[in-house]
């Protein structure tokens, strides 16, 4: 029966009836033989009762049985992927609330497929396609590409949206995304309006993932248009957005890549305009920067760099050198450990060398945990011979907000055997300034654990007072560049003098960097500054060293700068 309809169904039933009246009658009608009369009134009732059967069935099923068919036929093409078309008529006559059902069933299935394909496509944020659906349509782009045609693709970063994130919560963040989605949208209804009368594709938008937006414009006139294209961006991405009422400023770092000149294929004019946003971040940020060979050049050195660090930290290629802080007494109170990284082939090489690069890279986690490993281990061997100085570690911004760092620090610290007091660490000016709730919370812990907090490079960045004076923090380090003239310059002497009565007066200690002279040294004790750091009372020096330079010191007196 399979593959038979409903009419066809109707008339074997009703040959099936007859068949069996046939025999009923047939059998009924006889006591032994059979005579040829007897099977021809058989097979009369059996034809009467058959078509009864055929006839009472066609009434009951045959617009039923059509409107099935139908139907049938039209489950049959929506399993091939047709949801558009509507249920026949002929099924809303013979079977009105089937056809209601199926249509209410079709309905949600396309929009079930719809919300399944916005999910994959598009960024549910912004709206603006993700990352597989903007490679996707930027490749068809550029292959309707005619030759010798330019196009621009825009690799835009947000410069500050990750204090956006952390001060205003992700919610806020969303809102920003969205109003950033919405802007290059203008920017780029107003490049098809110019390109209009050329008939130019519409350009492509994309969020890439974060805060990374992409915008690919298929016709250019020349290299000029590109980069008013790449500015009009920047522009209105750097007016501040309103939101919860108050206007943040977030602006954004963009690379710019032009076909055919950087590459003819997605991938290579990606690559380009990545490389040009890094350098636009390195130079200062909110600006625009088209890709050239310089790029390239010094992007294949930072991998070369990369490489190398990650073969560095295999192979134990890195030490501490130490740095006495000392007090105008002449007792010396704590020791920097400062970063160096020995490199087979380029000799000894200082942490601004290569620490941006560790951070781009993922690697400031590992090297900063070795630092902190390094430091503790040797602070216990000191404990232990006796010896009463801090070690004073620098801890980066990114390095301290990785998940889980506070965490890793505590169980380095009972590793070792190290006294908590016994360690310093150093966090940056903008760190303290702009650093999370999260993160000065375990600042907070930590101090209270007994390690001793400290401002590194005060003076080179932006400090809120307000804030300044509710930090978790024991010292404050003057940057040498209020130190180096104050011997010579009487401006130099009140600001550094205005400095650390400040930092006096918010209850911290202030420590001078880079102190190089004798005369330096005056002006800081005469000022009252409480400890110093620099040439002028040793160079860093590895820790064999450090130690035969403690023991040999005299005790007692005023300190006096090396010569």
């Amino acid at each position: 029966m399979e593959g038979l309809s409903l009419k066809s169904r109707a008339v074997a039933f009703a040959l099936s009836a007859g068949a069996v009246v046939f025999i009923l009658a047939l059998f009924a009608g006889t006591s032994g033989s059979v005579s040829q009369r007897e099977i021809v009134g058989a097979l009369l009732v059996a034809i009467v009762c058959g078509a009864m059967s055929w006839a009472s069935a066609e009434r009951a099923i045959a617009g039923v049985a059509e409107g099935v068919d139908v139907l049938a036929l039209r489950i049959r093409a929506a399993a091939e992927g047709d949801l558009i078309s509507p249920t026949p008529e002929r099924v809303r006559e013979t079977l009105p609330e089937l056809a209601e059902a199926m249509d209410r069933l079709f309905g949600q299935v396309r929009a079930n497929f719809d919300s399944v394909h916005a999910l994959a496509m598009f960024d549910p944020v912004t709206q603006l396609a993700n990352r597989v659906n903007f490679r996707r349509m930027a490749e068809q782009l550029l292959a309707r590409r005619a030759p010798g045609q330019m196009a621009a693709l825009l690799f835009i970063d947000l410069d500050r949206f990750k204090f956006v994130n952390d001060s205003m919560g992700h919610a806020c963040g969303d809102e920003v995304l969205a109003m950033v989605g919405g802007r290059l949208h203008q920017v780029a209804a107003r490049a098809r309006q110019d390109m209009d009368a050329q008939g130019a594709d519409a350009p492509a938008i994309g969020r890439l993932a974060g805060d990374e937006f992409t915008l690919l414009f298929p016709m250019v006139r020349d290299a000029g248009h590109a980069e008013r294209l790449a500015r009009r961006a920047l522009h209105v991405l750097s007016e501040p957005f309103v939101v919860a009422g108050q206007a943040v400023d977030v602006g954004a770092s963009i690379g710019l890549a032009i076909a055919p000149d950087h590459g003819t294929d997605l991938v290579s004019l990606m690559r380009a305009a990545d490389i040009a946003m890094y350098h636009a971040k390195a130079q200062g940020r909110r600006q625009v920067q088209r890709f050239n060979m310089v790029l390239n050049d010094a992007a294949e050195e930072r991998l070369r760099l990369e490489r190398d660090l990650r073969r560095a930290i295999e192979g134990g290629e890195f030490e501490l050198a130490f740095q006495p802080q000392m007090r105008m007494s002449g007792e010396v109170v704590a020791v920097e450990g400062l970063l160096r990284w020995r490199h087979p082939e380029d000799g000894l090489q200082m942490p601004g060398r290569f620490i941006q690069a560790a951070e781009d890279g993922g690697l400031i986690r590992e090297i900063g945990d070795w630092v902190l490993d390094r430091a503790l281990k040797s602070l216990a061997g000191w404990r232990g011979a006796g010896l009463g100085q801090r070690i004073a570690i620098n801890i980066s911004p990114r390095q301290m907000a990785q998940p889980g760092f506070f965490d890793r620090l505590r169980s380095l610290i009972a590793e070792s055997g190290a006294p908590a007091e016994g360690l310093e660490i150093e966090i940056t000016e903008t760190l303290a300034m702009q650093g999370s709730d999260a993160v000065l919370a375990g600042l907070r812990d930590l101090r209270a654990d007994g390690v001793a907090i400290a401002i590194d490079d005060f003076g080179t960045g932006y400090s809120n007072l307000a804030r300044l004076k509710d930090m978790p923090i024991d010292r404050v380090k003057l940057d040498r560049t209020l130190i180096r003239d104050i011997a010579d310059s009487a401006d130099a002497r009140t600001l550094v003098h205005s400095v650390v009565a400040l930092v006096h007066g918010l209850g911290f200690q202030a420590v001078a960097e880079g102190v190089e002279n004798q005369g330096q040294m005056d002006v800081l004790r005469a000022i009252g500054c409480d400890a110093v750091q620099g040439y002028a009372v040793a160079r860093p020096m590895d820790e064999a060293a450090f130690l035969a330079w403690l023991a040999g010191r005299r005790d007692g007196g005023p300190f006096r700068a090396m010569a």
